[in-house]
């Protein structure tokens, strides 16, 4: 039997990564001595690893989170109020398996929306399926389906994802129907879902974000809260950090 069958026999059972490299894999078995158990395990290993890898892809792909904001990458020297080792708890994705929420709290440019995202896509490598939105996104998905009840709208991504990271609360203020639409979002996730929210805004100010609705208001506290992990950062910003950096280097 030629190389040619094999590699035909291995695309014809939807093995392409190996199958492109099998020349490449039997020399290197040969060379080495490889026995037959130990080429066929590196074989699936590799084919294994090379799905693994378009899996996350396609998935973060589909999830919208923002690239480049992976939590190896956040600078925990530089922002000392987040305690790593809570960060680190979150990153195995026990979270999620108990559908609790995360809630950053912070002023602009301090890394909510950087963990937010981090923690999302730790979640995707994982196996979850994730879902990233703006508030001003999602509300402009749940008007469009104002007219049915949003725990009855099982298909949309808001909805089925296991998490859905909600980024800029407190950006906008809400009119009473938008705060409506945001209570049936969050009572539709309560203890069906995981949420990831950052919010610039302190809880005592939210009664105004929500069209100074204290009952509704109340009711969105009570269902986040039950069962979350709350980080308040109030630190340095990243970007101002980077713009002083720029002005000292056009200084000199």
């Amino acid at each position: 039997m030629s190389l040619e069958d094999v590699r035909a026999k291995m695309t014809h059972l939807n093995l392409p990564y190996t199958a492109a490299r099998l020349a490449e894999l039997v020399d290197g078995a040969v060379r080495d001595q490889q026995g037959p158990l130990s080429f066929f395990e590196q074989v699936l290993s590799l084919e294994l690893s090379q799905r693994e890898e378009r899996r996350i892809a396609v998935s973060l792909k589909l999830s919208g989170l923002p690239k480049g904001m992976q939590l190896d990458t956040f600078d925990f020297m530089f922002q000392p109020a987040v305690e790593k080792t809570r960060v680190d708890f979150l990153a195995s994705g026990e979270f999620v398996r108990q559908k609790e929420n995360v809630l950053f709290f912070g002023p602009p440019g301090v890394g909510k929306t950087h963990l937010a995202v981090g923690l999302g896509a730790r979640a995707v490598e994982l196996g979850y399926s994730v879902i990233y939105y703006t508030v001003e996104e999602l509300l402009y998905r749940l008007k469009r389906h104002a007219g049915t009840p949003v725990g009855s709208q099982r298909r949309q991504a808001y909805v089925k994802n296991a998490l859905v990271v909600l980024d800029e609360l407190g950006y906008q203020v809400l009119d009473r129907h938008e705060t409506h639409l945001f209570f049936q979002f969050v009572s539709a996730r309560y203890l069906k879902g995981s949420t990831i929210l950052t919010s610039n805004r302190s809880v005592r100010d939210w009664v105004q974000v929500f069209a100074g609705d204290e009952m509704a208001t109340t009711a969105i506290l009570d269902r986040l809260f039950h069962r979350a992990h709350l980080f308040s950062i109030d630190g340095r910003s990243y970007r101002l950090r980077e713009f002083d950096k720029l002005m000292r280097e056009a200084e000199r």
